[in-house]
């Protein structure tokens, strides 16, 4: 039987790998946000997605755009909720 050396050298990765090695670690990386817009994130995304509810009502042609309307609004409406609803289950939390 042959065994291997677990020293073994890493095998060399080709440019392309190497950037997309780099690009995952840049994406999963944690944003570090000053404290007033930590707060402040949760209800942007609200008054976002309710501003763009409205302003399907003010649209003259009931065209392509109004779906794309009503989609960014259900998104921002959702993530506000679900990152309000997340930063408040730890104050919230008896434990």
């Amino acid at each position: 039987m042959m065994f291997r050396d677990a020293t073994e050298k890493p095998p060399v990765l080709s440019e392309t790998q190497q950037v997309t090695r780099e690009t995952g670690s840049l994406l999963s990386r944690k944003v570090w946000l000053p404290k007033f817009l930590y707060t402040v994130l949760p209800y942007f995304y609200l008054v976002s997605g309710i501003g763009a509810l409205v302003a399907t009502m003010y649209i003259g042609h009931w065209s392509w755009i109004v779906p794309h309307y009503i989609l960014f609004s259900a998104a921002c409406l959702h993530m506000g909720i679900l990152i309000y609803r997340r930063r408040n289950r730890a104050k919230n939390d008896p434990q």
